[in-house]
């Protein structure tokens, strides 16, 4: 039996993308070359070297292809999500577990095949001659540097009522899950990770509106976000993230 906060969560999941599901491709389209464009003359994706990008669903969410092929052709190491057995033996460790891989190049990107959500996904054979950011036995120590800035999916987003961006996800947490363990290992004293920047990437539709009835719960394990870039072009800072 659910939890009453999974039931709420999904409650509000399906709200929502019952909104998302009357949005037209064209919009979506607009929407993400807006996001596009602003990240273009956002000073922390100019300023990060390393980062980590989402590969979008063929809808209802923003598309990263072009954030994607930008960051590449601009000598950004990029990081995409990679799901996989967990290797942990921790209590309440989810069966499956993402962390981030490196993309070598656009050829590399190219060559990704679809998996049956139609997501750009790593082949596992690759894997152990990629760099990993949480790593394993076979990580390379280049790992260690960490990630810049985070660009995240979502179903929805809104503010509490301290001014902090909450994320409402698919409901695997797999994001929540990786992030952490990444704060974690960057927490550890040998280990020279920088403090990562979290920001959300929504359609206007997925931004909630604060009514009653469309406030995300919470759970102790839920990150906050630094920031949200919306599909209008407008970035809004969260005040008071506790990431």
């Amino acid at each position: 039996m659910a939890s009453p906060l999974s039931a709420a969560k999904q409650q509000l999941r399906n709200l929502v993308k019952q909104k998302l599901s009357t949005v037209s491709a064209d919009s979506i389209a607009t929407q993400s070359r807006k996001i596009f464009e602003s990240l273009q003359e956002f000073k922390p994706y100019l300023d990060a070297k390393r980062i980590s990008v989402y590969l979008s669903m063929p809808s209802g969410e923003i598309q990263t292809d072009a954030i994607v092929r930008h960051a590449l052709d601009s000598g950004k190491q990029v990081f995409i999500p990679y799901l996989h057995k967990s290797p942990l033996e921790t209590p309440n460790t989810p069966l499956r577990v993402m962390d981030m891989v490196h993309l070598k190049s656009i050829q590399d990107y190219e060559s990704l095949q679809l998996d049956r959500w139609g997501i750009p996904s790593v082949d596992p054979a690759t894997v152990h001659e990629r760099q990993r950011i949480l790593g394993g036995p076979d990580a390379h120590r280049s790992d260690q540097a960490g990630l810049d800035l985070m660009l995240l999916p979502g179903v929805a987003f809104d503010f509490d009522e301290s001014g902090a961006i909450r994320r409402l996800g698919h409901g695997k947490g797999f994001y929540d899950f990786f992030m952490n363990r990444y704060l974690a290992k960057a927490a550890s004293p040998d280990v020279e990770a920088k403090p990562i920047l979290l920001y959300g990437l929504a359609l206007t539709e997925q931004l909630l509106s604060g009514s009653p009835d469309e406030q995300i719960p919470m759970g102790p394990y839920d990150r906050r976000l630094h920031g949200l870039v919306l599909g209008n072009g407008e970035i809004k800072e969260s005040l008071g993230s506790k990431s």
